[in-house]
């Protein structure tokens, strides 16, 4: 089950992760080996009866305890391991939701930047617009004033010149041209 589980946390790792894992476990299995092969494995004697007071029951018992205890350490230190593992993913995790996070808010920040420019930028146009909008109804109103001007003194022109004719009895020439003689 161990191999098992290591097995998943390496191919869950990303790579850089994986080679100095896997060179840790190498290590550790060698460790293990040449503890093995330093401490006897405790054989069972069929042919002594063994009593609780006789030294080779002692012998095998602190034996079987060693083995127990270096057992013990190694699954230790095996999931100590394991505990730092997952602390430093989690941590790195954890980082780039953070990195990720504060890139998004900035990315955020810089569109509502760019859209309130847009929207003064707008709002400067349609300014604009509405004042050329303005200027031309001004233009336009001055035009019709200068013709009203124009259209009243050439009505005034018009009646001087009728009030002319009529007190010294001429007829004007250009006045339906086609009835004159």
């Amino acid at each position: 089950m161990g191999e098992e589980e290591a097995n998943t946390m390496e191919a869950s790792e990303p790579k850089e992760l994986q080679q100095p894992a896997k060179e840790e476990k190498d290590a550790a299995q060698n460790d293990v080996a040449e503890e093995k092969s330093v401490i006897p494995v405790p054989e069972k004697v069929a042919a002594a009866p063994a009593t609780e007071k006789s030294p080779n029951n002692r012998d095998s018992v602190l034996a079987r305890v060693e083995t127990e205890k270096r057992i013990a350490l190694v699954k230790a230190w095996e999931e100590n391991e394991k505990a730092k593992v997952e602390n430093r993913a989690h941590e790195k995790i954890s980082a780039i939701g953070s990195w990720e996070n504060t890139k998004k808010a900035g990315v955020e920040a810089q569109l509502r930047r760019i859209e309130e420019k847009l929207e003064k930028k707008k709002a400067e146009y349609a300014e604009k617009m509405k004042n050329k909008v303005a200027e031309i109804h001004k233009e336009a109103e001055e035009k019709r004033a200068v013709i009203e001007a124009k259209r009243g003194e050439d009505f005034l022109k018009i009646e001087e010149t009728a009030v002319k004719f009529r007190a010294t009895g001429y007829t004007p020439k250009k006045f339906l041209g086609c009835f004159s003689s």
